[in-house]
């Protein structure tokens, strides 16, 4: 099987921008040239690795495979070329993160402290739901994730380098916001707004309030902190999120943190990666900065 290795890199372009368009730009290629990559490609293994349905690419089994293994080696071969940097003196190349949407408000700040010691670096930033953390990891997309609830049905290595305390907030017109001592009791009869299932923070509410014995009256399920945040001030109930999402001012924001027995949940962020993984020199240096 003859492949080069600008193809392979073009073959994973195409398998993450989902359109051979979108790959060639990526690639600095044409598209007739990159079509015409592609179709060698798929000669070379001899079975179709792509299929387009609705302008969209929907790769096949054979094309998931192939997309894997490159990805695999533009990883290894990026890390030779870190490494090569390194005993040159020389620390630059390309640090790929992946974090859950709550690190936002603080991450960016991490990798600019971080940026600031290694000017040459260059960052590639994923925030999604923790499920798309999750599937990135999976599929070994990024040197680094972060998260708050690593997968207990995966091998990976995490490190604790943040705690991540979960408050109960309310509408700041809300009467238990003058209260300084609320029972868990009291809330009984409060509506309340989580995150969906499947976040991290719904995973350590839904853990904490088991082992409290506490079901509380869920009115809405939202997928962003912000549009929780906003449903609160709104007055339609309680939410349970990190008080990394409660910085600045919270008297402009219209809600404000209660004063709830028990309160906040702690939990922590995770740096996490495949157990096996050889982190690159880049990656290392930003573990080592982190912990």
């Amino acid at each position: 099987m003859q492949i080069t290795l600008r193809q392979m890199r073009l073959f994973l372009a195409l398998a993450e921008t989902g359109s051979v368009t979108a790959a060639a730009r990526a690639m600095h290629v044409t598209q007739p040239t990159a079509t015409m990559q592609l179709q060698k490609i798929a000669e070379s293994v001899g079975l179709p690795l792509f299929e387009v349905i609705s302008k969209k690419v929907h790769l096949t089994e054979a094309g998931r495979e192939l997309a894997q293994s490159a990805r695999t080696i533009a990883n290894e071969w990026e890390a030779f070329d870190q490494k090569m940097d390194a005993i040159r003196g020389l620390t630059r190349g390309r640090l790929r993160v992946a974090l859950a949407s709550t690190a936002k408000y603080f991450v960016p700040r991490l990798l600019g402290e971080f940026c600031a010691q290694y000017p040459d670096i260059e960052i590639a930033l994923e925030v999604l739901n923790r499920s798309g953390v999750v599937e990135r990891l999976r599929q070994n997309m990024d040197d680094i994730y972060i998260m708050s609830m690593p997968p207990v049905d995966m091998d990976v290595e995490t490190h604790i380098f943040m705690p991540n305390p979960l408050a109960v907030i309310a509408a700041s017109t809300h009467p238990l916001v003058q209260n300084t001592n609320v029972t868990l009791d009291a809330l009984q009869n409060e509506r309340f707004i989580l995150r969906e299932r499947g976040s991290g923070t719904r995973m350590a509410v839904d853990e904490f309030f088991k082992n409290q014995q506490f079901k509380p009256n869920l009115r809405l399920e939202l997928g962003s902190n912000e549009a929780v945040k906003e449903a609160v001030a709104g007055n339609l109930g309680l939410a349970i999120l990190s008080r990394h999402t409660l910085s600045g001012n919270l008297k402009h924001s219209g809600v404000a943190e209660l004063n709830v027995q028990g309160f906040p949940i702690q939990s922590n962020w995770f740096i996490v990666y495949p157990k096996a993984k050889q982190l690159s020199p880049i990656a290392k240096a930003f573990l080592k900065n982190l912990c």
